[in-house]
């Protein structure tokens, strides 16, 4: 377990740093969802791994890191979602 755990937190540490790279290069906007499904599972992942071994300053931290995470997604899903149910709606005729 300790190895599967090892190799998740690592995994975590590498998609954390690609997203960073990627929005600090301009390759990636931080208020899309592509980043904000990197940055929650890099969080989330390094959160296991910081609480396997108990790290508990980084756990907290990572927990805190996946909670933003958590409501930014949720915010740009409904403003999706928002946005294709004002798309799908008719139009009104001019002059009505």
């Amino acid at each position: 377990m300790s190895t599967f755990i090892t190799i998740i937190g690592t995994a975590g540490a590498v998609v954390l740093l690609l997203a960073y790279a990627l929005v600090s290069s301009g390759r990636m906007s931080a208020d899309k969802l592509p980043y904000q499904l990197l940055n929650f599972g890099g969080a989330a992942t390094l959160m296991i791994n910081s609480a396997y071994y108990s790290a508990w300053p980084s756990a907290g931290l990572n927990l805190v890191w996946s909670g933003i995470g958590v409501w930014t997604l949720g915010r740009l899903v409904t403003r999706r979602a928002t946005a294709r149910r004002h798309a799908a709606e008719p139009t009104p005729a001019p002059g009505r």
